[in-house]
């Protein structure tokens, strides 16, 4: 992926607000594997090669397959700031997803425990007292009206919804594993979807991290990011 490629919302000498692709990880431990680290280092030492080695901290991630807007820090005192809010809720992070099926309820909050398999890289919905065991919550909202981040058309009548969802706690596949526990599992999920099939690609999930909301490290002024109207 070519750094010209990268779409930068925001830069200033504190942060750094860009679009993850589809399909590129945010952050890889594979040598040779481009990821939004690595992409976006090497956008900021072309554009100031005599410094050398940029400092870039990763505040939050994304799934390998979803799309959205991320934040990274470029100093050490942005990094602290950011993951400060992140930890205190201070973060508004929204997300569209295209689901099968309706919820029983056009709005509402979902509160489940989940616990990670490493082995699968994997999570599950487990009982409370499950040892590992962590809590995830969110709240959706059904979108009756545009506008709308997916393409609702598809060739049998199964029913879609599209949801609006704002995370409250930030776990592993959390949206995903929720929303499939909730029976409205998201369109193209090919590890927590039964309907979709393992070769149709990971890359067609329709999830986005379309909102993001935070408090600029430094003025402390609302940043607010969106890739709707």
């Amino acid at each position: 992926m070519n750094t010209k490629r990268i779409e930068i919302l925001y830069e200033d000498s504190h942060i750094l607000v860009c679009i993850k692709p589809h399909g590129v990880p945010t952050q890889s431990r594979r040598a040779g594997t481009p990821d939004m680290e690595s992409l976006i280092k090497n956008h900021i030492c072309q554009s100031a090669p005599e410094k050398g080695e940029p400092y870039l901290a990763v505040i939050h991630r994304l799934d390998q397959p979803v799309k959205g807007i991320l934040v990274f820090a470029k100093t050490p005192f942005a990094a602290k700031e950011l993951n400060r809010q992140l930890q205190s809720h201070g973060f508004g992070k929204y997300y569209r997803a295209l689901a099968d099926g309706h919820p029983s309820q056009k709005e509402g909050t979902l509160e489940d425990y989940l616990i990670k398999d490493g082995r699968t890289n994997t999570s599950r919905v487990c009982v409370s007292g499950t040892a590992g065991a962590k809590l995830a919550r969110l709240h959706y909202t059904v979108v009756e009206q545009g506008p709308f981040l997916f393409d609702q058309s598809k060739d049998d009548d199964a029913p879609r919804t599209e949801l609006d969802i704002r995370l409250d706690t930030g776990r592993h596949h959390q949206i995903r594993v929720q929303l499939s526990h909730m029976g409205c599992p998201i369109a193209g999920d090919t590890k927590y979807n039964p309907n979709v099939h393992k070769d149709e690609g990971w890359q067609n999930i329709c999830l986005c991290a379309y909102r993001l909301e935070f408090l600029h490290p430094k003025t402390h002024k609302n940043m607010t990011f969106h890739l709707l109207g």
